[in-house]
């Protein structure tokens, strides 16, 4: 028989008895695992049962009984003991069928127990005895298993036809000769090994290998049954083997391996370059010996993807490669090389009809592409390449490049399942760099969106030196809606802010961009900072409600800020903070201490007071704002990294740019989960050189000494030629306070880099221009002002206002 049961003769007892078959119809053959499950399924039994393979396959090998095995034979199979008997099964038409079973232990290369089960119909019983032999002979040589027999020294004793063919001798040649003698190749010395081990320790064993036969053409993947054959002594007295060609059903086993291996690795990040790479990493070397991927231009660009597929020559961009070894892999083009494909290249073909295609080297549509390119033929030519494949990258609609694979050392050519495996790899990749190109134009956008909403440099300004960083959130959080800014005030002042958006994206960057206009109007009309923070706090209660009538936008707006003015001149500054992280004081001794200030609620909560807090600060010290993303971070106590910054900033540095970084660097050794902003300002002071005052008179006869004093201070600042307007801009505004203000009058020149004239009384009346009418006497002095000044205009104080003009001085 083609396969054995290791010796019936002194049979254990409870063994059904034997039985005799003279059916010519082929032998059924089956595989189960040690759970009794199905792994194999051969043509003769779907003839014999009508269950296809993938019907019989995965299916438990009782569900086909039509009643339960004696419990002689799970004595037996339970035991690991080979069993043979008759059995009714259940044929795929509802009818009982009685079959001859036979079951044969094998252990596979795990070391776990297969089943090889041989099934055939019966004949009716009383057939003569002799017909024993004839059965066997015709067994052996219609089972459509490669069998061969074996005795104690590994010569072959008998074969079956399937063995002489795929031999490629007859089976005259086989008998008498070991393994060794007619496969002499060291691929088959491994089961010269195997075959002594079997005869000698008696335990059968199971491999799968992949081989090309003498007599195939091509290599297949074989499972591989070597069985000692014993008396019934137990005695070993020969080997047999039987292989099963599982070619099929291991590559498929392998190609869903591959697709979820596919899904697992490829698109861990939303990155294009890092999918890309992905993608060959995992087809290389199991499906290709190289792989390249080219993405059209618009991805990198963050572009709109064009209407329909490209058609004629394409230019695309080499995103991703690898290839099995060093040597090919440096054949092939750099990352980030352009690649030009003209028209009747397979590439742009691809591209064009969206379907993927298999050349081989020779064909004439490679031979009109090389014959355009010398430079890629060289490249293939060098690559050893026999057979490639180009599959093209679509997704939701829109191409997005193509896959390039190629084989070398694989000895068969693409086929048609390749094909099918590569364009569902190809198709989960395209998805990623689809999700990760929408990411990046998004991310882009908004980073666009912010980066225009925050100041490109840092305006000059007489009263302090400053530096400035934002840092945007790494991972997935993206843009958020940090800002920062420096707004010179009227009197050399400047106002410093700092806020923070809550949330991320674009609406977040679009919030912050309104509210740093918002701020920065109010602060052109010189409001304290605690008044500044409760006309901002409306604005966003205001979006608050905007935001809650759009269904696109989710979630309610809240920020919160830090608002700061600083005058060189008092060297007095005056601080609010709505929700925002106190800002650090650093004095010019290098001590460094949180400014407390009042605790004040976040904005878009209304109805609740701000409070602002005025301190002197030495010239040279150091002002630090910033957002909460610089000193909240998941595993770290917000008091520990508080410190650390304070440290930090009290350390010396050259330069403010210089301290920024070191605070950046200490604070962030990884990518930040929120955006980050962070501005330095150290305060310079205006000396008694630079600044004049004098209190005047509410009397009309000390406009001639204003002048009077105005142009001898432009004399000893050595701004004579600026004194015609500084005459005209003093005259016209100490006049109008005299007429229209209240004492105590005040006149006040700064110089530093500009002229600043200031006039300032205790009344409250905002002058405003006016067009005065031909027979008017006056409405005509500020109209002179605003054309003489850069600048000019009123803030308030607690009591009186102040008038202001900017004078541009004289080249």
């Amino acid at each position: 028989m083609a396969l054995q049961d290791n010796g019936t003769e002194g049979r254990p007892e409870g063994t059904p008895e034997p039985y005799t078959t003279t059916s010519t119809a082929a032998t059924a053959v089956a595989i189960a695992d040690e759970r009794g499950v199905i792994t194999g399924w051969s043509e003769e039994a779907r003839s014999l049962l009508g269950y296809t393979a993938g019907e019989a396959v995965s299916r438990p090998a009782a569900d086909l009984l039509a009643s339960h095995l004696p419990p002689s034979a799970l004595r037996r199979l339970a035991e690991h003991e080979p069993w043979h008997g008759a059995v009714p099964a259940r044929h795929r038409d509802g009818r009982t069928v009685d079959i001859a079973v036979r079951a044969c232990p094998c252990p596979d290369r795990d070391g776990r127990t297969q089943w090889v089960l041989t099934a055939s119909v019966p004949d009716p019983p009383g057939l003569p005895e002799d017909k024993d032999t004839l059965l066997g002979e015709l067994t052996l040589s219609q089972l459509p298993v490669a069998v061969a027999f074996y005795d104690q020294d590994n010569r072959a004793v008998g074969a079956n036809d399937v063995i002489a063919r795929i031999m490629d001798l007859p089976e005259e040649q086989i008998r008498g000769h070991r393994l060794m003698d007619f496969l002499p190749s060291p691929a088959y010395d491994e089961f010269t090994e195997l075959q002594d081990q079997v005869v000698r320790t008696g335990k059968p064993v199971h491999v799968v290998r992949h081989l090309r036969a003498p007599g195939e053409s091509r290599g297949r993947f074989w499972s591989v049954f070597l069985s000692p054959l014993k008396n019934h002594l137990g005695q070993v007295q020969g080997s047999s083997v039987a292989l099963l060609d599982i070619t099929e059903q291991y590559l498929a086993r392998q190609r869903l391996l591959l697709v979820n291996e596919a899904g697992n690795r490829i698109g861990s990040t939303l990155d294009v370059t890092r999918t890309a790479q992905e993608l060959t990493d995992v087809v290389v070397p199991r499906l290709a010996d190289y792989a390249s991927v080219d993405l059209l231009e618009f991805i990198h660009r963050g572009e709109e993807p064009p209407d329909g597929p490209p058609r004629g020559p394409v230019t695309m961009r080499r995103t991703a490669r690898q290839a099995d070894t060093d040597a090919l892999l440096g054949i092939m083009l750099r990352l980030g090389s352009t690649v030009a494909y003209p028209a009747s290249a397979p590439t742009a073909e691809c591209l064009a009809t969206g379907r993927s295609a298999v050349y081989e080297v020779n064909d004439s549509s490679m031979a009109r592409w090389t014959a355009q390119d010398p430079e890629r033929a060289t490249r293939l030519l060098r690559s050893g390449a026999h057979s490639v494949m180009v599959v093209p990258m679509r997704a939701r609609g829109v191409t997005l490049g193509s896959v390039f694979l190629g084989r070398t050392r694989h000895p068969e050519a693409f086929a048609q399942d390749d094909v099918l495996l590569a364009e569902e790899i190809t198709a989960r990749a395209a998805v990623c760099i689809d999700n990760a190109r929408r990411y990046t134009r998004e991310r882009i956008t908004a980073m666009t969106l912010q980066r225009s909403l925050l100041p490109m440099t840092l305006p000059c300004q007489p009263a302090v030196e400053a530096a400035s960083r934002y840092l945007p959130a790494g991972g997935r959080a993206g843009v958020g809606g940090d800002w920062f800014d420096v707004i010179p005030l009227s009197g050399a002042r400047v106002a410093l802010v700092v806020g923070d958006v809550v949330g991320h994206g674009v609406q977040a960057s679009a919030t912050m961009g309104r509210l740093r206009t918002a701020v920065r109007t109010l602060a052109d009309i010189d409001l304290p900072p605690d008044e500044l923070l409760t006309h901002l706090d409306d604005v966003v209660i205001r979006l608050s409600c905007e935001a809650a009538a759009d269904a696109d936008i989710a979630g309610d707006i809240g920020a919160t800020c830090l608002y700061a003015v600083y005058d060189p001149v008092s060297r007095r500054c005056s601080l609010a903070r709505a929700g925002h992280p106190p800002p650090v004081v650093v004095t010019p001794d290098g001590e460094a201490a949180f400014l407390d200030l009042p605790a004040s609620p976040p904005l878009g909560l209304g109805g609740l007071p701000f409070e602002a807090r005025e301190v002197e600060l030495p010239e040279g010290s150091l002002l630090a704002l910033y957002t909460d993303g610089l000193v909240e971070a998941r595993g770290h106590e917000a008091d520990e990294r508080l410190g650390t910054l304070r440290r930090t900033l009290a350390r010396p540095a050259q330069t403010l740019d210089t301290l920024c970084d070191d605070v950046l660097a200490t604070l962030l050794p990884v990518p930040p989960d929120d955006d980050i902003a962070l501005l330095l300002a150290r305060t310079r002071a205006l000396g008694a050189g630079q600044v004049a005052t004098w209190s005047l008179p509410p009397e009309p006869v000390v406009v001639a000494q204003a002048r009077k004093q105005a142009t001898d201070q432009l004399t000893a600042w050595g701004l004579d030629e600026s004194s015609f307007v500084t005459e005209l801009v003093v005259s016209e505004l100490v006049t109008n306070a005299i007429r229209y203000g209240r004492p105590p009058i005040q006149l006040r020149l700064i110089h530093d880099g500009s002229l600043i004239c200031e006039v300032s009384d205790a009344g409250s009346t905002s002058p405003h221009l006016r067009r005065a009418r031909t027979f008017d006497e006056g409405g005509r002095g500020l109209l002179l002002v605003a054309q003489f000044a850069w600048h000019w205009g009123t803030r308030h104080a607690a009591q009186g206002k102040t008038i202001w003009a900017e004078i541009p001085l004289a080249a």
